[in-house]
């Protein structure tokens, strides 16, 4: 089974190709019907946004990996329409079973699935609730990061 990774934790590392950093992520795009994670807008050195599909990337302890520069793909917009952003759902309602159960602060992800939200809940403090069966609604408009 692939390890666990934090949205916000992978949001911090380099994307990098054999050793060479080639930009950072800015922002994680799910599919949120399926609790999938479709890949990585990237901000690149030449300060462009591209894409980096999940499948193409290696995420690790202190990187993400790619095997080329051709996996970061130009048209960013295109995956943007199709996802959801992570950043747009940060701090938005977590609904479970119709009630709302708090306020989304991050995600773990394993290889491609969502697997867990944490959660703000008042004074719970910090709860992890299984992704499936949860519905987030967004409480930022989509930025371009």
């Amino acid at each position: 089974m692939a390890r666990s990774l934090s949205a916000a934790q992978a949001l911090q590392l380099p994307v990098t190709l054999r050793g060479i950093q080639l930009g950072r992520p800015v922002d994680l795009l799910l599919d949120r019907d399926s609790w999938h994670v479709l890949g990585f807008v990237v901000r690149c050195g030449d300060e462009s946004q591209r894409f980096l599909p999940l499948g193409a990337a290696q995420p690790a302890p202190g990187e993400i990996a790619v095997g080329s520069a051709l996996m970061l793909l130009e048209e960013v917009g295109f995956y943007r329409t199709r996802g959801t952003s992570f950043r747009r759902l940060l701090g938005g309602e977590v609904l479970q079973g119709g009630r709302a159960v708090g306020r989304l602060v991050d995600l773990k992800f394993a290889g491609r699935e969502v697997t867990e939200l944490e959660l703000q809940r008042g004074a719970d403090g910090l709860v992890r609730i299984p992704a499936s069966g949860a519905t987030v609604v967004p409480s930022r408009r989509a930025s371009a990061a």
